[in-house]
């Protein structure tokens, strides 16, 4: 076999493989020798077939795996020999006219191919310094910890039918209703229900609908008017007014609340002051978690802007082409355009070819960063993030457990998240951190004005390479 390098510019690589005639016929006949001593066919005694004859009827097919072997010990040769780090699988080629290939199949002519791959980038890390990153700290309170308590209260409130001539809804009452909406008089998918629960006052359902169904006594029914606020999830629905016809059909007065021991225990806790304890220490996660995504992405934006180097651009095409069917998706779901976001297609694959380029580059840094650093994820830790999957399907746990330990790639994709959070923390060990406490408001703010397009990409930012 005949290795030459035929192109090497920036991360491409070209080479150029020659099998000679002669290295065909041999691997041919030794794949025949083979066959021949086990083959059994009629007419013939056992190992005594003659090779021309199991030439005609198998000659293509061994020599269709004969290549493909050529191929394969062709790439691994390419790697070992020249030290490269493929960045993904090589486009093989067959070039020439189809008689040359068919004399190649017959082991009359040299088979040859080209190898053509892209290598990873070569990363000088380097040190951290100079990165300086804000990590902000929002301190629980009691009176965040008596409002979760009564949140919690409120649901394990017990209700007792009302009962008697002249009773009506009021503020505070658990209301069993059948509604049916109608916007411009026709009824809309998801606007019907029967006997459905509503503790009146909760502001479960649309702003205003609850307070109109206050008055209203059992067996009677009301026209309810009210208008989708401008938000609303289902975009189809959001800013329209709408009006609803609803009966109520039952009636259930609340009871007394008791913050005490016993609403803890039916929790699964000892006392209220263990209750009170989980509800703090829930909050501070929350919190953790929330000022976590914070710095974790302007930790990301520090990097992206302090490297620079070049990117395999198959990569980034299979990135942007990933994001880009996600893009499509939900348009298609939401019946929403590029035009009613205010851009053209053009500018959005701009926008999200740049996202794509991001995600390679953190991923592929990432991935050295955390390479030097030994970071590895324990098989334990794979087996219980794809439990905590598992059991977000419930029912369906042992089908989700099987398909990832099936399918690598799969698997990989749990891997990944956990590899990155670990090399995360890594190099918070070596920046600079400057924690500052701020309320919860000012926490969660920061949150809510981000960008929606920079969110998705920080919290994604590495899955590409690292999986």
């Amino acid at each position: 076999m005949q290795v030459t390098e035929t192109l090497s510019q920036g991360l491409k690589r070209e080479f150029k493989v020659v099998l000679p005639a002669t290295d065909l016929a041999t691997r041919l006949d030794s794949q025949l020798s083979e066959i021949q001593a086990k083959a059994r066919i009629n007419g013939f005694r056992p190992g005594k077939v003659p090779v021309a004859h199991l030439k005609r009827l198998y000659g293509r097919s061994i020599m269709a795996e004969v290549v493909q072997e050529a191929v394969n010990e062709a790439h691994r040769k390419i790697v070992e020999d020249n030290a490269l780090r493929p960045a993904s699988q090589p486009k093989i080629d067959f070039p020439g006219e189809k008689d040359e290939l068919e004399k190649a199949f017959e082991a009359k002519a040299d088979f040859a191919f080209t190898v053509a791959l892209e290598v990873l980038p070569k990363i000088e890390v380097g040190s951290f310094e100079g990165i300086e990153i804000e990590r902000l700290v929002a301190e629980v309170n009691d009176a965040e910890v008596d409002e979760v308590l009564k949140r919690l209260a409120d649901q394990s409130r017990t209700y007792s039918p009302k009962e008697g001539e002249g009773v009506a809804a009021q503020k505070g009452d658990k209301a069993t209703i059948d509604f049916i909406g109608k916007i411009d008089g026709e009824a809309f998918e998801g606007g019907a229900g029967e006997g459905i629960d509503l503790v009146l006052g909760s502001g479960s359902f649309i702003p205003g609908f609850e307070e109109q169904l206050e008055g209203l006594g059992v067996g009677e029914s009301r026209t309810v008017s009210v208008t989708f606020p401008e938000d609303y999830s289902a975009e189809a629905l959001a800013g329209k007014a709408a009006t609803f016809e609803v009966t109520l059909k039952g009636l259930a007065a609340p009871g007394e609340v008791k913050i005490d021991d016993e609403l803890a225990k039916g929790f699964g806790l000892e006392d209220l002051e263990k209750l009170k304890e989980s509800i703090k220490a829930n909050i501070a996660r929350d919190y953790a978690a929330a000022s976590r995504r914070k710095w974790k992405r302007e930790l990301l934006d520090a990097l992206d802007k302090k490297y620079s180097f070049e990117l395999p651009e198959g990569l980034v095409t299979q990135e942007f082409d990933a994001v880009w069917r996600r893009v499509e998706a939900e348009q298609s779901q939401s019946g929403r355009s590029f035009e009613d976001e205010g851009t053209t297609e053009e500018a959005a694959r701009a926008d999200y070819r740049t996202i794509a380029e991001r995600r390679v580059r953190l991923g592929l840094l990432l991935a050295d960063i955390g390479d030097a650093a030994g970071v590895k994820v324990a098989d334990e830790e794979v087996s219980e993030a794809l439990f905590e999957r598992a059991r977000s399907f419930p029912g369906q746990e042992k089908l989700i457990w099987e398909y990832y330990q099936k399918n690598p790639a799969a698997l990989a994709e749990i891997r990944a998240p956990l590899y990155e959070e670990k090399v995360i923390d890594h190099i918070l060990g070596l920046i600079k951190v400057n924690d500052k406490t701020v309320s919860k408001e000012d926490l969660l703010a920061i949150e809510d004005d981000e960008d929606e397009i920079e969110r998705k990409d920080s919290e994604k930012a590495e899955d590409a390479a690292l999986a």
